[in-house]
């Protein structure tokens, strides 16, 4: 397979990875030793072995990748954050390179743009077993979504989900923007969209959402700050890193 390059990116595309985060010990050992010492001690933190190991995976991949990127080994990847929490890193000539990082289950995803703040979010489908759409939609988003047909509305659900949460990841302000005080379109009639966003009537404009391919019973999105632009999103993948369920879906696509 033919190895994706890692120029510069680009005004008209957001790259987008995903892996499996089930590993063999041996690859979790690899990327453990790619962790800074704080890294080690969070994944140590969880409860669950399976849990702790994810995490390593997660985090040690997304340093491979973006060292890769940044044109350094993964270990000498630095992360800053902004007030909220959010992470950056930036290339050679100090330009920012904006990613965001999302993981459901067995699979995580990682969105990259050398030019956009961006936000992703994937999610495992999954059987409901409160009304969170009455607690964190706006009262539009869940008219929309009770007017679904029953069969429909846990994706519809999802769908929503996936675009508010990689919306609030890439407006950066973390838990101090409201799920309610903003609608996004989720129905199949109309294309992903920000179409209101409280305080900035210029913000539908603005923003770009953009649903990510994923395997079944997920359910993805990717939320860009393009100012108009349009863009597309770009699957990079080393295919021998993932499950076979996620190859199949994958090679279908075409080959970067």
């Amino acid at each position: 397979m033919r190895q994706p390059s890692f120029d510069v990116i680009g005004l008209d595309l957001i790259d987008v990875w995903t892996w499996s985060l089930d590993a063999p010990p041996s690859s979790v050992k690899e990327f453990a030793a790619l962790l800074s010492a704080e890294e080690l001690t969070r994944a140590q933190r969880f409860v669950r072995e399976r849990d702790g190991q994810r995490f390593i995976v997660a985090r040690g991949r997304l340093r491979s990748i973006l060292g890769q990127y940044l044109r350094l080994p993964p270990q000498k990847v630095d992360f800053t954050y902004n007030d909220y929490g959010k992470p950056a890193v930036a290339l050679a000539d100090g330009s920012p390179l904006h990613f965001n990082l999302s993981h459901s289950a067995d699979l995580a995803a990682l969105a990259i743009s050398d030019h956009y703040e961006l936000g992703i979010d994937i999610e495992e489908i999954r059987f409901l077993k409160e009304d969170i759409a009455g607690r964190f939609f706006s009262h539009k988003e869940c008219l929309i979504l009770r007017a679904l047909p029953p069969e429909a509305y846990l994706e519809g659900f999802y769908r929503c989900w996936t675009r508010k949460e990689a919306f609030v990841k890439a407006h950066g302000e973390g838990l101090s923007l409201p799920l309610d005080s903003f609608d996004v379109t989720f129905d199949w009639a109309n294309e992903p969209r920000l179409e209101r966003l409280d305080g900035d009537p210029e913000a539908p404009f603005n923003w770009r959402i953009l649903e990510v391919e994923t395997p079944v019973m997920f359910a993805g999105a990717v939320v860009a700050l393009t100012k108009g632009r349009s863009v597309g999103l770009r699957y990079r993948r080393n295919e021998d890193q993932m499950p076979k369920a996620h190859r199949d879906l994958w090679g279908s696509l075409p080959a970067l």
